[in-house]
C-alpha cells in the first residue's frame, strides 16, 4: 500500500484520519463506487470526503428505512445490544438512544422493562437540549459508521456519559483487507467509517474507557472513574 497524500486532497486541504487526525493514511480498497483508506495509527477505515453524500441525499436514503417498534424481527436484531445491557441497568437510570432513526425501538424495549430512555436523532428527533444532559447509559445501534467526524462524535459521547456510564455500540467490524473486499456492509453509501477491534482498543486507551467485546457486532465501553492522585 502507498501513502495517499495525493488521493484525498479536498480543495487546498489534505484530509487526515477523522478519528485520530493522523495524516498516515494508505490505500485499503477500491471498488466501482468509492476508495477506502486505513489509518496507520488507529486503524480506522474511512471513505475520503469527496465520496460523502450531501445531507439531503443521506436523509432521503434513511427515509426509505421501514424499521419500527412493532417489527419483531427488528427487535430481535436490536436485542443483541439490548439483552446484554439490560442486566446492568436499574429503574433509576436514565438512558439515551443516540441516532434512534425514524422509528425509535430500543427506547420502547426499555420502557417495557421499566427503564427510561430519551431519543435523539439528527434528522428525526433533533432535540439539542438532550445533548446538554448526562446519561447512565447510551445506545448507538448501526449509527457510528454513518458519522463523518469520528473524533467530535467520541468527544460528545464522552461528555454525555456519567462516570461509570456505559456506551453500547452496534456496528459491523472490519476483519481484514480480503474480507473487506467482499463485504456487503461497505456497499451502503451512507456507511463511511469502519471500525475494527484495534480501532475500539485505540479509542479505549485515548478516552480511558473500559472496552468489552460483547458480540460479533456489539461492543460496550464503560467510562471509568479516574483515581485522584
Amino acid at each position: 500500500m502507498r501513502p495517499l497524500t495525493w488521493i484525498i486532497e479536498i480543495g487546498n486541504t489534505v484530509s487526515c484520519c477523522p478519528l485520530c487526525k493522523s495524516p498516515s493514511l494508505t490505500e485499503f480498497h477500491q471498488d466501482k463506487q468509492r476508495a477506502y483508506v486505513i489509518c496507520a495509527v488507529c486503524q480506522l477505515v474511512t471513505v475520503p470526503d469527496q465520496y460523502l453524500l450531501s445531507a439531503a441525499d443521506e436523509k432521503a436514503f434513511y427515509d426509505n428505512h421501514q424499521n419500527n417498534s412493532d417489527d419483531l424481527g427488528y427487535r430481535r436484531f436490536l436485542s443483541r445490544t439490548w439483552s446484554p445491557l439490560l442486566p446492568r441497568l436499574t429503574p433509576t437510570m436514565q438512558g439515551l438512544d443516540f441516532g434512534c432513526g425514524p422509528g425509535p425501538t430500543i427506547s420502547v424495549m426499555a420502557d417495557d422493562a421499566g427503564i427510561t430512555m430519551a431519543n435523539y436523532d439528527l434528522y428525526y428527533f433533533n432535540h439539542p437540549e438532550l445533548l446538554a444532559r448526562q446519561y447512565d447509559f447510551i445506545t448507538m445501534t448501526e449509527v457510528i459508521e454513518h458519522v463523518a467526524d469520528s473524533a467530535a462524535l467520541l468527544q460528545q459521547l464522552d461528555a454525555l456519559l456519567k462516570p461509570n456510564g456505559v456506551l453500547a455500540i452496534m456496528t459491523k467490524r472490519v476483519l481484514g483487507a480480503e474480507e473487506f473486499a467482499r463485504w456487503h456492509y461497505k456497499n451502503d453509501l451512507t456507511h463511511i467509517r469502519f471500525y475494527s477491534i484495534a480501532t475500539f482498543e485505540w479509542i479505549a486507551r485515548q478516552l480511558q474507557w473500559q472496552l468489552e467485546v460483547i458480540d460479533n457486532d456489539v461492543v460496550f465501553f464503560t467510562k471509568m472513574v479516574l483515581a485522584k492522585s
